[in-house]
């Protein structure tokens, strides 16, 4: 079959047609194979191995080049196996480049951002091993990437010189890119090429309105941080200002009958500071949390245009040789290949739509009840400190 894509597209680029035409060749073995398989919901990526969760821990801060070059190394540790290695930012930094290079359908999260100054204050390493934290997390979720040979390299290698040489190894896979889908498994059933378009449509128009609404999401919930910081702490400080002011005042009536009120009054202009210190502390409890949560859907879904782009040339190509088929320019044994292959490709993009899916209903039903109960706790705890300082006034 000759080629005649355009070289630079994205789909020649990710090896997509080289695998489409049949040039990609490879023995796979069963180690090496991943399924996707039938469920009610449609394609999902089977079951490879067993689950398991990963925690990064314990950072501190290191050195090497005789204390010339510092840095801050993680304690990470598989639950497969309780056996911490020791990891750089760099360390997951090249794996997130492997698994971008081998995982030519599956939208690899981003890494929490590198940091060039500061970067060993307090707040900012805790913040970094939280991000390198929900990471690692999505990771261990991903049923493919979990069980990929170069992440357990990463999860369980602490000698140098086995680093070394499994990085190597890593970096010389033949299945990345294009060729990933040489290892997938599929269902027999032909896929109906109007169906699958019709699916990768919907999806892209959810992508694209996700997408900006993760963006507002974001702007607006920053803008709320500022707020509760700035303006709606120094309301209710000003208000608290204003009590103590009047209790300051009352303060010069000395009779007995009236320091009740006095003492109440101050007390409210103390509660309403306590408010205002209450309003500058709580996006750490739940605005922050939820917007790290959508900026790494932000992450996830700037992925997917491409990962889609990818697709879309497979189509094109797999429809190209229907007609040349339907021409005689094409043998029909060539032309059903194509199409299978162009199937693999197809069933690959609807199972990681699927995986996506379920990761978004999940993850969103978690971190708006977390965001609920800290909104509700929060309120209780202004209620109380009302109801505290009303309480003053009974005896005033």
């Amino acid at each position: 079959m000759k080629r005649s894509f355009n070289r630079f597209s994205t789909f020649v680029k990710s090896g997509g047609e080289a695998y489409l035409l049949g040039t990609a060749k490879a023995v796979v073995s069963d180690a090496d194979k991943v399924a996707v398989v039938d469920s009610e919901d449609g394609p999902v990526w089977g079951t490879h191995g067993q689950p398991f969760t990963c925690s990064v821990t314990s950072p501190k801060k290191e050195a090497k080049f005789h204390g010339i070059k510092s840095f801050i190394a993680y304690q990470v540790t598989p639950s497969f196996n309780m056996t911490p290695v020791t990891r750089r930012y760099k360390h997951f930094d090249w794996l997130h480049g492997r698994l971008e290079d081998k995982f030519a359908m599956i939208p690899v999260p981003p890494l929490p951002d590198k940091q060039v100054t500061g970067r060993y204050e307090e707040e900012f390493i805790e913040k970094r091993m939280a991000g390198l934290q929900g990471w690692v997390s999505r990771i261990c979720r991903h049923p493919v990437v979990a069980n990929s040979d170069v992440y357990n390299h990463f999860l369980t290698c602490a000698d140098e010189k086995r680093w070394k040489q499994g990085k190597r190894k890593a970096e010389k896979d033949e299945f990345v890119g294009g060729s990933f889908f040489l290892t997938i498994t599929t269902p027999e059933q032909p896929l109906q090429v109007k169906f699958v378009q019709d699916q990768v449509e919907a999806f892209s128009k959810f992508v694209k309105t996700m997408d900006d609404g993760v963006r507002d999401g974001v702007q607006v919930m920053l803008e709320s941080c500022k707020k509760h910081r700035g303006p709606y702490k120094r309301e209710y400080q000003k208000n608290g200002h204003v009590f103590q002011e009047l209790g300051n005042a009352f303060s010069l009536d000395t009779r007995p009958s009236a320091m009740h009120l006095t003492e109440a009054m101050k007390h409210t202009g103390k509660t309403y500071d306590e408010i205002g210190q209450l309003f500058a502390q709580q996006p750490r409890a739940d605005l922050e949390p939820f917007i790290e949560e959508i900026h790494e859907y932000k992450g996830i879904l700037s992925n997917f245009p491409e990962i889609i782009e990818v697709h879309k040339g497979a189509l094109k190509r797999v429809k190209d040789c229907q007609k040349k088929e339907g021409a005689g320019k094409l043998q029909e044994s060539e032309a059903v290949a194509i199409s299978a292959r162009g199937d693999v490709i197809s069933y690959a993009l609807l199972a990681e739509i699927n995986h996506f899916q379920q990761e978004r209903v999940t993850d969103f039903k978690l971190s708006t009840q977390k965001y609920l109960r800290e909104q509700i706790a929060f309120y209780q705890r202004i209620v109380q400190k009302l109801e505290g300082t009303l309480s003053q006034y009974d005896d005033a």
